[in-house]
């Protein structure tokens, strides 16, 4: 008989409490993009739209905003987005959508919006940034940010290294990490992101960067639980894959131990660099 699954295994699979969860990160990301939002915008897609609080945010601060146009792959996400902006009415376009296969929308965007979403595109960024140069109304910008941790010898980094070190907590030898990763078909985060050079070359084939800016992105925890349910809200399922299905419990709560030793140890989770790239669509064909 199969055991019940855990109550994180369960907001794993949902991408449940990620509008607790993004206090640690990505809220600072959607402060930083809608700081860098000039004049008065008319329409604005928000892509990777999540539960909406980067539209609830630029509804409320800009009132020209006549349409605020979200695109979200999870369905549980974008429903509690349909709740959360459902005083905004007509203002507000809700679409169920893969990123790395964009819909045909009518609009043009005076502002395209991303944050902590680029990573899960990867192989096929490219399209996106075709879809988005294609989007933007004349003077339009696409505001990006994107993760570059460090990565070492087997291209971890960031969220890896903190699961290598759970997988550790389970039995599993460091060492034979990078080719359980390669079995189970889960890149790095840290491969996922790319180097900023890397990115910096696609980029060009659509954009020219108007302006950028790089900050630290710290995250630090009060708990192993808070970080726990960090992990299941902001990355799923994703590493849980790694372990076979009765040890997922498990792995979770290695998981938010493992990250609430390096907050003990080094007064922090994580550390790492987070660029805002501002970038106009190229002109010269």
């Amino acid at each position: 008989m199969t055991a019940p699954a855990s109550a994180t295994e369960a907001q794993a699979r949902t991408l449940a409490g990620y509008d607790r969860a993004s206090a640690l990160r990505q809220v600072h990301d959607r402060d930083w993009v809608l700081g860098g939002i000039g004049g008065e915008p008319a329409v604005l897609f928000d892509l990777g739209c999540g539960i909406g609080q980067l539209l609830q945010e630029a509804l409320e601060r800009f009132p020209s905003l006549r349409l605020a146009v979200g695109l979200e792959r999870s369905e549980h996400r974008i429903a509690e987005a349909g709740e959360r902006l459902a005083a905004h009415g007509p203002r507000v376009r809700l679409h169920p959508a893969d990123l790395t296969e964009p819909p045909a929308l009518p609009e043009r965007a005076d502002v395209v919006t991303m944050t902590s979403v680029l990573h899960w595109l990867h192989p096929y960024e490219e399209r996106i940034f075709a879809w988005i140069a294609g989007r933007l109304a004349p003077g339009g910008r696409f505001l990006l940010t994107t993760y570059h941790p460090a990565r070492d010898g087997d291209g971890f980094g960031g969220e890896d290294e903190i699961v290598r070190e759970a997988l550790a907590a389970l039995g599993i030898a460091p060492a034979a990490v990078p080719g359980l990763f390669a079995t189970h078909g889960v890149l790095p985060i840290a491969v996922r992101t790319r180097t900023p050079g890397g990115l910096e070359e696609l980029l060009s084939r659509h954009f020219t960067v108007d302006s950028g800016a790089e900050r630290a992105a710290r995250v630090s925890v009060a708990d192993a639980r808070q970080y726990e349910h960090f992990h299941a809200a902001t990355f799923g399922d994703y590493y849980a894959r790694l372990v076979a299905p009765e040890r997922r419990a498990e792995f979770f709560t290695a998981v938010g131990e493992s990250a609430w030793r390096r907050q003990r140890e080094r007064g922090r989770v994580s550390d790492m660099p987070v660029r805002l790239w501002r970038l106009a669509p190229r002109t010269d064909g």
